[in-house]
This record gives structure tokens, sequence and C-alpha cells, in this order.
């Protein structure tokens, strides 16, 4: 098959270069390196003169001399190389004349040859230049598309770190019309995988097995990407036995370790990967690497932080055993009461935090007034009060937390403003403090104290619909009510008492 840079070169500019050359028409022919001829196919020697040509296969340079009967001579040189190998020959049939008695004239054609062949290859090589640039082009913007989907997935998905890698990966097998593409990590028991298929893949678990297992392995050991196409490449005994899919596997670093890997899998009957291919699976896995490791740090970070919470609320229960498992339950209803209410994910997160820490201020309250089993004086209740605003000391100087403690800091504020710390009114209170002060309302009168043991659900519920506009948020109540009449199991797994009908 010749080369299409050689088929595209306009001929005819050089027919008229040699004419004026020669000072008429030449009989100048090329042809591709079988010998079919690319220019002058029209003459009746082009066919026969190829092939002999093609037959000689003379590939030094300079001109060479082949006789066509006893009355014309062919002579013609060699075009250039290309990585392919030959490209063909180029060639002028004139006169024939003896090998020992060449007229002055053969001599300026082959100089003429020369500088023809010369000009041939200067634009082969031009085209074969653009056609490299042109693909060179094409895949940086292949690459910079799949990194831009990358960030757009990302933004699409933000905190929903499971849909971000689920999206892209279908992303990347639609873009890159590949029938499987995998992002497998073996020591978390992760193998995420979206497909793209040509056709079916009836073993896909064990595509999957073998992708977590042997491929694993083989890429983890070399540290480099694995592209393997043929149905014969030695490294099929070991890895995909018995399975002819072709395989780009680029390794994914965690601390300078592959921890990960990202698989392109094609059915065999689709056309090998290229170099290209395994440059934008480098990129897509560079990408993933570091997605994967900023999840790493925030889930590091995350399990910090709720131990870290975990912490101040077991030095706050450890002051009143009879409110442990307080500030769990409270932050589980406000939840249930944040989804139900179509909370978007960022302000989701604030509620966890500041309905888990809504009472850590209660660490500076003395152990006489918080544990104390009857009624509380008047001075007593002030310390109460000003745990609220100690939650807020307390957290508001982690910038995480920073919208977090206003729920925290309100959830003693009540809807008619007589609550404290500020006396804040409807929805002037921030909306996590009037969640939270429903939940904390419903476990304050569920939950069992020193001097008494909890109330039923339905007592709770009367009572929060009796303070319904007053003390709470009406809004929220009728939610919370929607959330418990469902029979949420919560009900049961926080032992709360039922009364028989």
């Amino acid at each position: 098959m010749p080369s299409n840079n050689l088929i595209e070169i306009d001929f005819s500019r050089y027919q008229r270069w040699l004419n004026r050359a020669v000072g008429s028409e030449a009989s100048f022919m090329v042809f591709d390196k079988d010998g079919a001829p690319l220019w002058g196919a029209d003459n009746p020697l082009a066919v026969d003169l190829g092939q002999a040509i093609a037959s000689a296969n003379n590939e030094a340079a300079g001109l060479h001399r082949h006789n066509i009967g006893a009355s014309k001579v062919a002579l013609y040189q060699p075009l250039g190389f290309s990585n392919d190998g030959l490209l063909g020959w180029a060639a002028v049939v004139v006169d024939y004349f003896e090998e020992n008695n060449a007229p002055i004239q053969v001599d300026q054609l082959a100089e003429t040859m020369e500088d023809l062949v010369a000009g041939v290859m200067d634009e082969y090589n031009h085209k074969s230049d653009l056609e490299m640039m042109t693909e060179e082009l094409g895949a940086r913007y292949e690459e910079l598309h799949l990194v831009y989907a990358v960030d757009q997935h990302v933004q699409t998905h933000a905190g929903e770190h499971e849909k971000v890698f689920q999206s892209l990966l279908q992303s990347a097998a639609e873009h890159l019309n590949v029938d499987v593409v995998a992002f497998v990590r073996p020591s978390k028991e992760i193998c995420q995988y979206a497909t793209s298929l040509s056709k079916e893949i009836n073993n896909l678990d064990l595509v999957l097995v073998e992708m977590r297992g042997d491929l694993y392995r083989f890429v983890q050991a070399s540290g480099e990407t694995m592209v393997m196409n043929a149905a014969d490449d030695p490294r099929r005994p070991y890895i995909f036995t018995d399975m002819p899919y072709k395989i780009i596997a680029s390794p994914v670093y965690t601390d300078m370790k592959v921890d990960s890997l990202v698989v392109l899998l094609n059915h065999e009957h689709k056309p090998d990967f290229s170099n290209s291919d395994r440059k934008l699976a480098d990129v897509l896995a560079s990408q993933l690497s570091s997605l994967s490791n900023t999840y790493l740090l925030m889930e590091s970070m995350s399990q910090f932080n709720q131990q870290l919470a975990m912490a101040l609320i077991e030095a706050v229960e450890a002051k009143d055993p009879y409110t442990r498992g307080h500030s769990e339950r409270v932050h589980y209803i406000s939840m249930e009461i944040g989804k139900a209410m179509g909370l978007p994910p960022e302000e989701l997160d604030d509620l966890h935090w500041g309905s888990l820490l809504h009472d850590v201020g209660k660490i500076g309250i003395p152990d006489a007034v918080l544990c104390k089993p009857s009624r509380l004086t008047k001075d007593e209740y002030t310390f109460i009060m000003v745990h609220p605003e100690r939650s807020y000391e307390i957290l508001r100087h982690i910038k995480h937390l920073e919208k977090a403690v206003l729920g925290a800091r309100h959830h003693q504020e009540m809807y008619d403003g007589k609550g404290y710390p500020h006396g804040l009114k409807g929805e002037h209170i921030p909306l996590h403090g009037r969640i939270i002060a429903v939940a904390d309302t419903y476990d304050s009168i569920t939950s069992s104290r020193a001097y008494r043991a909890g109330r039923s659900h339905e007592v709770a519920m009367k009572e929060i619909e009796r303070v319904a506009g007053a003390q709470l948020d009406p809004n929220i109540v009728e939610v919370f009510k929607k959330v418990v009449s469902t029979e949420p199991e919560w009900l049961q797994r926080f032992s709360i008492r039922r009364e028989k009908i």
C-alpha cells in the first residue's frame, strides 16, 4: 500500500519541471515500492516498467538504467525511505544509447532527476511532518478534552467520590470508544468499571477478577504501562490466559507506589491500541491518581475530624452518663430532617457537624450543675444557658466548621424569640439551629434522666406539636412528622418507648 502522502503529491508540477529542463515533453513516471504507477499510468510502458524496476529492487542512491528493448532506456532513481522502507522510484524514458557512449544530455538529465527527486522528497517530508503535527495536535486535544471531562465530572459530583469515579469512567469508555474502562485498587477491594460494548462480554466477572489479580501484580511489579494487542503475545500464558482481549493497563501511583490500575479493554476484532491510546490511558491514570490521592487525604481528614468529634462528645458524656448517646441521636435525627427537606450536600455536611457537636459547650459546665437530679436554681440554669455560646467558642477556630457552628450556637433559640443565647426570632434563627432544636427536643423528651424514665414517642410528638410556632419552627415540625410517620427503623434502634394502642 503506497504512502498516502506520496499519493497526495501533485506530480504534474514535476512533469512541467522536467519538460522545461529537457526542452520537450518528457516520458516521466513515478512508481510506488511495488511498482504500481502513481504518475504516468497512461504511458503504455508504465505497467511493465514498474514491475521490472520493482523486481530489480535496486535501492542504491543515484540513477540506474533499465533497457526497454532496443529502442528505449529507462533511467530511474529511488525516491527515498520512510519507516516502512523504500517509498518508490521516479523514472524517465529516453532514446536508447550505449552505456559507454552516453550523450551529454544524459548527464544533464541525471542532475535534473536528482533535483527533481529531492523536491519530491522535500514535499513528502513536509506533508509527513504536517500529518504528524496534526496527529499530535489531535492527541493533545484528546488529552485536554479528557482532562476537561475529569474536571467537569468532579465539579458536577462534588463530594460524591464514587459517583465522580463512575461518571468519569463511563465518559472515558464512550469518549475513547473502548469496551471496558476500569479502575482497580485491590488493597481497598475496589474495582469500578464502565462499559461501551461493541459486543457482549460473557465472562466479564472473570475479566474483572483477572484485572485485580495477575494483571495488577504484573503492572505493580514493572511500574510501567502495559499494552497487549497480539493474540500470541508472550505474556498471555500468564496474564488473561485464554482471554484474547486487547488491553492497556496504566499504573496509578500513591506515595510513589503503584496501588491502583486504570485498564482499557477491547474485543479482539477492534483495532490495536495505538501509542496515542497509551498516552490517553496514562493521562486518565494521572488524573485518577490525583483524584484518588485527594480523596484519600479527604477521607483521612474526615476520619480524624470524626474521631476528634467523638472524643469531644465522650468528654461531655463522661460528665453526665444519663445523656450518653444524646449527641449521636440528635445528629441522626437532624440529618433525617435535613435530607427530607432536600438540603444540598454542602449544607448537609454543615448540619452533620453542627448537630454532632451541638452540646460540646457542656464541657465547661460544672458537674454539680450538669448532673443535678433535682430542679435547677436560677443561677444553675444560667450556667446551662451558656453552653451554646461555649460550643461556638470552642469550635469557631476550626475553618472547616465555620458554618457548622451556627447550628450548635443557636439550637436553643425559640421561634417566638424567647430562647437563648441571643433571643433570635423566626427565620432569623439559622436554619440548622431550627432543625437541631426539633431533634434535640424530641430526644430530650424520649431519653431517660436521673430523675425520670424516657417518655414515649407519642408523648414527645404531642409536645412537639404543642410548642410548634412558639418554641419550634412549625414548618420543620411538619417535616419531622412526615419523617416519623413512615415508622423509621431508628425508632426501634434508639429504644424509643411506644404506647400500646
